[in-house]
């Protein structure tokens, strides 16, 4: 029995990580499945604290990639045309360019949707810029905290 909650573990961990790349997944919710599996089931034993802790840290990360893209579309001259832009043409670029559908989607977005706001190509490449550096700040933070999970798990189950 031990055995399968180890893999139902594993699964929610590689899940977690496959979801720090795609926007699509909630990928650091199920490396936290993974972590919380292996501690109710007696695998291993983490402190009330440690979960708190990454419990928050993982709420935190979530409001932040929300709301990063945003700030820094507009940080750079952006609009809610450009952040709503992003937002669709990530959902486009994933479903239609896979796998890196989801980053140029969010630029081709944030950039279509500031020209119809504002009609002006430096702004709009300012402004998409901005986006970028949001949507890959996000990204990033969330990749390394799939990679702690990766790493908690394996010192856990070996």
């Amino acid at each position: 029995m031990e055995f399968l909650w180890i893999l139902v573990s594993g699964i929610c961990i590689i899940i977690g990580l496959i979801g720090a790349l795609l926007p699509i997944l909630p990928g650091l919710p199920f490396s936290y499945l993974g972590i919380l599996i292996l501690h109710f089931n007696g695998i291993t034993t983490f402190s009330t604290s440690f979960l708190l802790i990454w419990a928050f840290v993982i709420l935190s990360i979530i409001m932040l990639e929300n709301t990063l893209p945003a700030y820094t579309t507009k940080k750079f001259g952006g609009s809610s045309y450009g952040s709503a832009g992003s937002f669709i043409g990530m959902i486009l670029g994933v479903f239609f360019f896979a796998p890196l559908g989801f980053l140029f989607g969010t630029l081709a977005g944030a950039f279509i949707g500031e020209l119809i706001y504002k009609q002006n190509i430096q702004v709009a490449l300012k402004a998409t810029l901005g986006s970028c550096i949001g949507f890959l700040t996000s990204t990033l933070i969330k990749i390394i905290v799939a990679i702690i999970f990766v790493v908690l798990f394996f010192k856990a189950v070996f």
